[in-house]
């Protein structure tokens, strides 16, 4: 009897340590990357960046990363402020699409299409945190997530891994990859981080000069989806920053959707593999952001739907108070056999990486 009460004993000392260890792993926390005066703020719940803090031309530190004061004001956020969004992000005509000849509905959260991967994407889950080094030359973190078969109505099993790094003077490194396990699957990521060069709360972004390494753009519907599934040439359009022109110059004249005005548009970027995709400056401060990614699109969102929304400090974000230059594949691609494929099939990785590289 003894010994029965003993290995008892040990079964559920085992047990108490395992789901210990389990709720740890799903604790959320903020996680600090510094190098120098150059330093970010990370949370788990959603991969999602908090802060990035940058010196400007006279040496005076700002947060130029638009968000929330309290992890409590992050998990119920409408906004997405900073998370890495997926599984398949931007918006899906109808929540549906055809894989293999078999139709998938997803969870519809916009209107009657889905957006960023529906009400329970990528940005509202606890992910893992794999590896964490705070300072050092190279700071980083790893957070790790299991999106599961079904999951918001997606097929397969997926690994998908975020790294956030500071490396070289004033660099930070966005890598994601994600490997379909037993199923082929949509996989679209983007960062959905606001920015204001000027520092958060600065006011807004529309005197920034933006250039985008893009000749060709996908028009839009009411809908903000590229129904059409056309490709047209920027050029003589309001679409057009091939050159750096001020954010604010054209905005009036379009449309962002629900009839408000300003930039919310998907954008072809020129060339292949990691280049230069967009490159921004605020002649106030003097700090300029060049963007480099891998992905063949780019999401241009100038805050439009921000309308007195609180942020950090108790600081109210008004419209255009932030941009977002989201690197992506093509929105909806799932239903444009004419866009290039996002589909990942068993054993395949999908890869998405992000430079941010600001001077000042």
């Amino acid at each position: 009897m003894a010994r029965v009460l003993s290995f008892l004993v040990l079964l559920y000392l085992v047990a108490s340590t395992l789901v210990c260890v389990s709720e740890a792993r799903k604790m959320v926390g903020i996680y600090m990357l510094k190098k120098g005066d150059f330093s970010m703020k990370v949370t788990n719940w959603g991969a999602t960046i908090m802060s990035i803090i940058v010196p400007d031309n006279k040496g005076n530190l700002a947060d130029v990363v638009l968000g929330k004061d309290t992890l409590a004001e992050y998990v119920n956020d409408t906004a997405y402020f900073g998370p890495l969004s997926g599984r398949v992000a931007q918006r899906m005509a109808r929540g549906r699409f055809v894989l293999d000849g078999k139709v998938y509905h997803t969870y519809i959260n916009d209107g009657r299409n889905a957006i960023h991967g529906g009400h329970r994407g990528f940005s509202k889950v606890i992910w893992t945190v794999k590896e964490y080094v705070a300072g050092g030359d190279s700071p980083y973190i790893t957070l790790y997530y299991r999106s599961f078969d079904g999951e918001q109505g997606f097929p397969g099993d997926l690994d998908v891994y975020a790294t956030y790094q500071l490396s070289s003077p004033y660099v930070l490194s966005i890598r994601t990859n994600a490997t379909a396990l037993n199923k082929a699957t949509p996989v679209n990521f983007l960062q959905h981080v606001y920015l204001n060069l000027g520092g958060q709360g600065s006011g807004d972004v529309l005197g920034h000069t933006l250039q985008l390494s893009a000749s060709r753009y996908t028009p839009m519907d009411e809908e903000l989806l590229p129904s059409s599934g056309r490709v047209d040439p920027v050029a003589g359009t309001n679409y057009d920053f091939r050159t750096p022109t001020p954010i604010g110059a054209r905005i009036r004249q379009v449309m962002g959707g629900k009839g408000v005005r300003g930039y919310d548009i998907n954008y072809v970027i020129d060339g292949a593999g990691m280049r230069r995709v967009a490159a921004v400056r605020d002649g106030a401060s003097g700090r300029a952001l060049q963007l480099w990614a891998n992905q063949p699109a780019m999401q241009l969102y100038t805050g439009n739907g921000l309308n007195n929304t609180r942020g950090k400090g108790g600081i109210v974000y008004r419209q255009y108070a932030g941009f977002c230059l989201e690197t992506q594949a093509y929105p909806d691609a799932v239903n444009h056999p004419e866009f290039p494929s996002v589909t990942v099939r068993p054993g395949q990785v999908y890869k998405h990486d992000m430079l941010l590289k600001f001077s000042f």
